[in-house]
């Protein structure tokens, strides 16, 4: 009845990923892009350039060397745009030949073009070259992930005063730089110039930033910031943006009536679902003032069942790595086969510098909850890799229930915190207490050895538990209040 079992809208992380499960059990699968390359806003100008720019960054200018040669040291004395965008060039042109591989071997057919509804079941693919293709399919799922939010009193130029996506074609590094809007990508950016010796000041309009993360793990970024110079300024927001004339400064006009002057200007503040195009009545569907679209957690199906929708247009956590899982889940579903639930904690990291990487409960959600708890905390300083490194910031701290003993909540900030997060985030998975820290042992030295030391510094507080049996997963005798928000809970919550 249909030319397709399954058509996918977007090929970033969600679509491939769906696109990749359902050709894999065997149903016909098309992959419709409109940009030139497969790959979507992740691998062309989200979470692969940003971190690649950051990788870069951080290895020309020495700033991991910096804690042992002073803050003079650098790897290269000059840095230029070029230099940042040699290696980003290697790394997308990887990303984009292994992507079409998979695509070309597990026999995905593919469409370069825009897509729009004609009816929930058939899409028109307007080509390049003014080609209209029409497909139909049993279902569809909508991956068409975001673009940053352009308002119309900013006067992008695509030179100085930038978006999220015009930043990463810079012709120059400025020597100081405004970055309206301490959201995560901001954030990221902000910390990525800042480690370039660009003087970056940072305005977000709310009192503080990034609200979702434990407080204690901002306080100590915050204070990291401010200590290399960076100028944080909140609880205010932006009333306009002006360009010298004959390519001068750009002048930032604060509503409190502060003008702030700097080189380039990003303006970071919020990304809108890209599903203007997609000609969404004829489906049957209607996005939100944000341009993003209303899903059942456990499905992803939208409010018509046969259509689907996964990644970051549907809103929070917009993670590269929860958008694969939800495409997985979302096409096993469309195709009639069993899918697992969505993970119950999922690690959520901020490529910044330094990174930031969360899993479970923060503080305040346990105080909320009324869960009697204990914490514990490592500073890298305090681990022997942390000297080797020549580190002298960084922190992991962990909550644990005081009536079951079991890990709440994981926050790291520094060094590979991104990469650390996982033990937090198997144990938390697998039900362990405060005695799996303390019990077990870990490589030395490493970092990881910091969740030892947290894991003491919890248990000298909490005592000796019951030498019980562990109960087995599954029949753990904790109350709900007890135990960790799941992704849809915490999802709805922000």
């Amino acid at each position: 009845m249909y030319q397709y079992d399954l058509i996918v809208i977007g090929s970033g992380p969600a679509g491939r990923r769906a696109a990749i499960q359902a050709a894999k059990l065997e149903k016909r699968v098309l992959v419709v892009e409109q940009g030139r390359r497969v790959g979507g806003v992740s691998v062309h100008t989200g979470t692969i350039p940003s971190k690649t720019l950051r990788e870069t960054a951080l290895n020309l200018t020495g700033w991991r060397e910096r804690g042992f040669y002073g803050r003079s040291y650098r790897v290269k004395q000059e840095i230029s745009a070029e230099d940042l965008r040699r290696r980003l060039l290697i790394t997308l042109d990887h990303e984009v030949e292994v992507l079409e591989h998979q695509f070309s071997r597990n026999r995905v057919h593919q469409l370069r073009g825009r897509a729009s509804f004609v009816d929930p079941h058939t899409l028109d693919i307007e080509k390049t070259d003014g080609e209209i293709v029409r497909v139909t399919g049993a279902s569809v799922l909508l991956a068409v992930g975001t673009r940053p939010y352009r308002p119309p009193h900013i006067p992008f130029d695509n030179d100085a005063v930038l978006d999220s996506d015009e930043l990463l074609e810079i012709k120059r590094v400025p020597r100081s730089m405004i970055v309206v809007g301490a959201g995560v990508i901001g954030i990221e950016y902000a910390t990525i110039f800042s480690a370039l010796d660009t003087q970056v000041t940072v305005v977000e309009p709310r009192d503080s930033m990034l609200d979702f993360i434990d407080k204690e793990i901002v306080e100590d970024f915050t204070y990291q910031l401010r200590d290399r110079n960076m100028k944080l300024i909140f609880g205010q927001a932006v009333e306009a943006v002006q360009r010298e004339e004959g390519g001068g400064k750009c002048r930032v006009t604060l509503k409190s009536g502060r003008t702030l002057q700097a080189e380039m200007v990003l303006f970071a503040a919020g990304r809108v679902g890209a599903t203007d195009s997609l000609n969404l009545a004829a489906a049957g569907l209607e996005a939100d003032n944000r341009g993003r679209l209303k899903v059942d957690p456990e499905t992803f199906q939208t409010a018509v069942p046969h259509i689907y929708a996964a990644g970051d247009v549907v809103g929070f956590p917009s993670l590269a790595s929860t958008s694969m899982e939800q495409g997985r889940i979302a096409a096993r579903h469309a195709v009639g086969v069993p899918a697992s639930e969505p993970p119950q904690y999922f690690p959520y990291g901020i490529y910044a510098v330094p990174e930031i990487s969360t899993c479970g409960l923060t503080e305040e959600e346990v105080l909320q909850r009324g869960i009697p708890y204990e914490t514990g905390i490592a500073h890298f300083r305090e681990t022997s890799r942390g000297h080797i490194m020549g580190l002298d910031t960084g922190m992991l701290k962990m909550i644990f229930s005081l009536k079951t003993r079991r890990l709440l909540g994981v926050h790291i900030v520094g060094e590979g915190a991104t990469e650390l997060v996982h033990i937090g985030q198997a144990v938390l998975n697998l039900k362990g207490t405060v005695e799996y820290f303390v019990e077990n042992t870990f490589n030395y030295p490493t970092l990881a050895e910091a969740y030892k030391i947290a894991g003491l510094d919890a248990w000298n507080r909490m005592g000796e538990g019951p030498k019980e049996a562990p109960v087995a997963t599954g029949q753990s005798t904790d109350t709900a209040a007890d135990v960790p928000s799941d992704t849809k809970k915490k999802a709805a919550s922000k």
